[in-house]
């Protein structure tokens, strides 16, 4: 899916809130939003273009009502661009092949990077572990543990 997507087509394909998100740089509600508390493992894509873009393993509650990840789970599907709204500056996340909107990246995060992706549910789709594979997303697999429900850190924890 590599190409941009028509306007007409993205309104067809996409509800209103994804839509604004996305190509209108608007924002969703804060935890009212559908994977600001999502403990599933699996991947996050973006949802115009599929490219994928988090992880569940980086993924942690901060509080803000928006789902908040450490760090991309492939840097080169990322763009960050400064945002000068809101009467301050910030840094605004960018999907690379689908130029979707995603969220804004803040240095208040937890280490080791000390970075927070503050990203809108809107922007995304969740591909579960169990459904890498059939989604193109096999390479991806080994990352989480074959076990359900216990990634490879959750294993590394409970060994020490």
């Amino acid at each position: 899916m590599g190409k941009q997507q028509s306007t007409e087509d993205l309104k067809k394909r996409l509800t209103p809130l994804q839509y604004e998100v996305t190509q209108k740089n608007g924002t969703e509600p804060p935890f009212k939003n559908r994977y600001w508390d999502n403990k599933e493992e699996g991947i996050y894509v973006d949802i115009v273009s599929g490219e994928p873009l988090f992880s569940s393993l980086d993924k942690f509650d901060s509080g803000t009502g928006w789902p908040s990840f450490s760090r991309p789970l492939v840097q080169d599907n990322i763009v960050e661009k400064e945002d000068r709204q809101l009467f301050s500056v910030r840094t605004e996340v960018r999907s690379r092949k689908g130029d979707s909107h995603l969220g804004h990246l803040f240095d208040d995060g937890p280490m080791p990077t000390g970075l927070r992706y503050c990203i809108n549910s809107a922007s995304l789709r969740f591909v579960p572990v169990a459904d890498l594979e059939k989604e193109g997303l096999g390479e991806y697999v080994n990352t989480f543990s074959h076990e359900p429900g216990h990634s490879m850190t959750n294993l590394a924890n409970k060994a020490q």
